[in-house]
């Protein structure tokens, strides 16, 4: 299985970094896995809904160019289906056992993504109702990934 993780903005705390390549060396054993980072748009404090909506717009721009119409898309949205790590896990070894052979999973930038990229997904998961900030969600994100593969292969994982 091929996973690709695109995320809107650059990863600039070497911890984050650290927990990614971390996550990256470990789920390697399980799946070819890909990060694609798009650069975000600055946004000014203040900003009107006009001008949050045209920087949504062109991140989902930056998006759209690596998205794959063979791949299975899953957006993070706090609007999106809540799932456990169980069924996270259930969710990844299925689509695998139906013949999906990559998984794109996008997280957005700091206002969130486009309706572009939503309606384009076939699959809006949640993680929390909170915002989180996108590199520490590209983190948790690996991290249930990899904890996913370790219920698919009923490895021991702490809980």
């Amino acid at each position: 299985m091929k996973i690709t993780i695109i995320s809107v903005g650059k990863i600039k705390e070497k911890y984050y970094r650290d927990a990614i390549k971390e996550y990256e060396k470990r789920l390697s054993r399980y799946c070819k896995l890909e990060i694609i980072e798009v650069d975000d748009e600055k946004t000014p404090d203040k900003a009107g809904d006009a001008l949050e909506e045209q920087i949504k717009s062109k991140e989902a721009e930056r998006i759209l160019k690596h998205i794959k119409d063979d791949a299975y898309l899953i957006t993070l949205e706090i609007a999106g289906e809540m799932h456990n790590s169980e069924e996270l896990a259930h969710k990844i070894e299925k689509l695998g056992t139906q013949g999906v052979s990559h998984i794109q999973f996008v997280i957005g930038g700091s206002l969130g993504l486009h309706n572009n990229i939503c309606t384009r997904a076939d699959f809006h998961l949640s993680f929390s109702k909170m915002t989180f900030p996108h590199q520490l969600m590209r983190v948790i994100l690996l991290e249930q990934i990899y904890r996913s593969y370790r219920i698919i292969n009923r490895e021991p994982y702490h809980k």
